[in-house]
Order: structure tokens, then sequence, then C-alpha cells
């Protein structure tokens, strides 16, 4: 396994993490037994960053970590968040909370249902607006003092937020949205800031929620629950034209599989066997390339799956594979919001 620092200062963890949230919910049917392997798989191929969140079921995706982890705490780099609030009388609803006495709580909360004493990484999962960000990460700080926190992240924070709260106590990681079709931190200029400040960048959803992994036809191939039936992106019209993206990016990954295995083909007229380079790896391989304080967290909860997004650590890409990604699938290519519009405004741009 190869390993990158979030900062370097900061802990030393896989170069790819696993986030676990779709092993709860959002993604279709939940099977605790296939995630349960699927992490401990995880930890015996290195992989040690798994990334969590109280809201994530809510609760239950930390319970399942918990049962995952059991015996084996000191092979894991633990993350989890805490600050959005979902109503419990509508799941649809969320709110954010960032009041230091919510955060205690939150922490001591998560601390149980994950079966563990300490954290290693503390994420605001959203930021408070009503609550200055230096009473948020203060009492975050308070928790690394008294030892129930290793270190301190913010997800979805704007340049400011980022300064300001590092100002209070040291971040060590930013976790935003970023992948090929969500260019955010490079427009906002977070990942800039990331690299400036000495703090590790984490993308969640680095392969744009399974879309970039060329798996997709149509909206009908997302199982009735699944949330991305109602995500914009994978709607109509929207959905029609990001799947030409994608399909631009198999042709390459296809390409780079005959140039590793010294075949002479084109998309045209590829011989059938299977690519040695999925297009989910040339995207993850991208991320990858963006910076060395770059750390993504792809969600699976299947082992198959996972080992092919570990095979991306393996994909080097040349600067002349990484311009022509880049010209095939340009910042704001990608149609639709990445939102619904109830959850864009609890992004802190």
């Amino acid at each position: 396994m190869k390993f990158r620092t979030l900062g370097s200062k900061g802990p030393k963890v896989s170069a790819l993490g696993l986030g676990c949230m779709g092993m709860s919910e959002f993604y279709g049917t939940r099977d605790d037994a296939q995630s349960i392997a699927t992490i401990r798989h995880a930890l015996d191929a290195g992989l040690n960053f798994l990334d969590t969140s109280d809201v994530y079921g809510p609760h239950t995706n930390e319970q399942l970590i918990g049962k995952a982890i059991a015996g084996r705490r000191d092979q894991v780099f633990l993350a989890t968040k805490f600050g959005i609030v979902r109503d419990p009388n509508d799941p649809t609803r969320r709110g954010v909370d960032g009041r230091p006495e919510y955060v205690r709580a939150s922490c001591d909360a998560s601390l149980k249902r994950l079966g563990v004493e300490t954290i290693d990484l503390y994420y605001q999962h959203r930021i408070d607006k009503s609550v200055p960000i230096e009473e948020t990460v203060g009492a975050m700080g308070e928790l690394v003092r008294a030892g129930k926190v290793r270190w301190l992240g913010l997800s979805e924070a704007s340049v400011a937020t980022i300064e300001r709260a590092h100002r209070t106590h040291p971040i060590a990681a930013l976790q935003s949205e970023y992948s090929l079709w969500t260019r955010d931190p490079e427009q906002q200029g977070t990942l800039a800031a990331c690299a400036r400040l000495d703090i590790g960048f984490v993308p969640y959803s680095p392969l744009g929620r399974g879309f970039l992994t060329g798996a997709f036809k149509s909206p009908a191939d997302f199982a009735e629950d699944d949330y991305r039936r109602n995500n914009p992106r994978f709607q109509g019209e929207n959905f029609a034209k990001n799947l030409q993206l994608v399909e631009k990016l198999k042709e390459m990954a296809l390409l780079k599989s005959a140039a590793i295995d010294g075949r002479s083909l084109t998309p045209a007229t590829g011989d059938g066997r299977k690519s040695t380079v999925t297009p989910a790896q040339l995207a993850l391989a991208w991320v990858l390339a963006r910076g060395a304080h770059i750390v993504p967290i792809p969600g699976t909860k299947r082992i198959a799956t996972l080992d092919e997004n570990i095979g991306a650590l393996d994909v080097v890409l040349s600067a002349a594979e990484i311009a022509e990604i880049d010209a095939i699938f340009p910042a704001d290519a990608a149609t639709g919001e990445r939102y619904q519009p109830a959850m864009m405004q609890l992004l802190n741009a």
C-alpha cells in the first residue's frame, strides 16, 4: 500500500481511503455482512483510512464500522464528522449545528457508537453560518486536549473559513467533493489554499457518485431508493450529456490499457479484451495526480470494486495524458448542480 500525509506535519494515511456512507444508505439496499467483509478486506490490503459520519444512517454507519474494526483498532485511521442534523420527522430535511455544546455531545456519542476511545480525524461536516467558526473549532480543539480526538478537519469550507479555523487550531484536512466533474475546489481556491496552509485535501465522491465508472447507462439503472435518482446530474437531459463525457473517458481508458499491454488498437477497433485500466482507475489517477497532499476516499460496499479502486494507485499518468483528460473533461463540463437546492444552501462557498 502507498501512503501520503495530510499536510507535511499531519497524519500518515493510505494514499486511498474508503468512504463508508453508501454501506448504510443512499445507494440502494444495505448489506451489513458484505460491508463488514469489505472493510476488513481493505484493512488486510493495507488501506487504513476509513471515513464515516454521525449523519449516515443516521448513526448506523458508525455502528457498522465499530463492528468491522473491533479487535483491529491499531490498523485503522478513523475519520468521522458532526454538524449535519436530520429532522426525525422528515429524514430528507437537513440542518447544521456548530454550537460548542453540540460539538462535545456529538463527539461523545460517536465514540460510543464506534467503540473507540479516540477519533483520529474529526470533521465539522458543514459550516454553521450562525456560529463563528472560532467557537466551533475552539470546542473541537478542547476535544484534542482531552484526548478524545487527534486531528481536526473541515468539510466544504470556503478559503476564508479555512484560514480563520486554522488560526484557531491547526486543521489537518479539508474534505470536499472533487472529481473530474466537480472542480469547485480549483475554481473557489480551496485546493490551492490547502497546499499553501499545509493542509491535507480529502476528495469525497472522486468518481462522481459512481457515474465516472461508466457502469451506468440510464437513471433506471439505480434502485428505487437510490438517492441519485433525485440528483440533478442524474436526471433527464443532464444524464445524457454527462454520459457523453464518460464515454470519452472510457475511450481513453481503453487506449491507456493498450499502451500498457503493448497493443495497437483504437477504441473503434478494440480486440474485446478487458481493459487493463478502467475508467474508474483513470478518474482516480487524475485526482491523485493533482497534488501529493490529496487523498481521495471513493466509497463502495463491494470487495471487487475496492480492489479496482486500489489498483488506481499503480496507474501513472504522463503530463500529456493529464492534459488530454483535461481537454475531454474540462472544468464545468458536467451538466446540472451537484446537489438539490436545499443541500446546495448548506455549502460554505
